[in-house]
């Protein structure tokens, strides 16, 4: 049974993701963005390996969740859950960056680089990354008009785009994206299609399965099946671009 790690694990995917992954006797460090968020998850947080704190927003507080993972050990298996939707404003964080781009694609990117490299690294991407074409153009909407649903297309094909990346560059690792789908979540909303339990299934079965299946990487998955992503996510100077801009937007580059 392994160790993992899943950020934004207080509700939602990331949290269905905890439970199932526990009930299969697995290790799981939780993510909470603040102490009363993780206060009102005490009784899962018992059954866990651990409960590390911070907000994604901020590069600070993404850096000393870095730490504080590094602290309780190595981890087998990453979980790049938390996410945004459909931000109303380019809402500035406390380093100037999108809110979008700050939690969606830097600190996945950051978290990645700081914590200490594990066996497994999943990361959710979504359908719609196939809508963020041509997102490394004024990558931190600084001069561009804010566009909510553009934003989050855009991030969603950064991480699958990173995976990629993380796949041929790091051979030791297990790098794969995930479309969980649209989840019937707080972000989901009420109408969507896709229940909880199914959403979860795919990046917990790669976080923690044996399956010699799930024990691949540089795949984009979608209900443990593999699909063909945008063009972009398997474009090496795409990818190469990408990291060169994460690399200079967080002053951190990948080890």
């Amino acid at each position: 049974m392994g160790r993992i790690f899943i950020t934004g694990s207080t509700d939602g995917l990331g949290r269905a993701s905890a439970e199932t992954l526990m009930q299969e006797g697995h290790e799981v460090v939780l993510h909470a963005r603040s102490a009363d968020r993780a206060a009102a998850v005490a009784a899962l947080a018992a059954r866990s390996g651990g409960m590390v704190i911070g907000d994604l927003s901020r590069a600070s507080d993404t850096r000393a969740i870095a730490e504080q993972v590094n602290a309780i050990g190595r981890m087998d298996a990453v979980i790049h859950n938390a996410g945004v939707y459909m931000q109303p404003s380019r809402a500035a964080t406390p380093e100037g960056h999108a809110a979008t781009l700050a939690i969606n694609t830097l600190a996945p990117y950051l978290l990645t680089a700081l914590i200490e490299r594990p066996r497994r690294l999943i990361y959710l991407s979504s359908g719609l990354h196939r809508g963020g074409e041509g997102s490394l153009r004024d990558i931190d909407w600084v001069s561009r008009r804010w566009d909510p649903a553009q934003a989050y297309a855009e991030s969603k094909l950064h991480l699958a785009a990173l995976a990629a990346l993380l796949a041929s560059r790091w051979p030791d690792v297990l790098s794969n994206a995930v479309d969980p789908g649209w989840v019937r979540t707080k972000m989901g909303g009420p109408s969507a299609p896709v229940d909880l339990a199914t959403g979860q299934q795919t990046q917990s079965w790669l976080a923690g399965s044996l399956d010699p299946a799930a024990m691949t990487s540089g795949g984009y998955w979608h209900r443990r099946q593999q699909q063909t992503p945008a063009a972009e996510v398997s474009d090496p100077a795409f990818q190469d671009r990408l990291v060169a801009k994460l690399t200079d937007l967080t002053g951190v580059a990948l080890p």
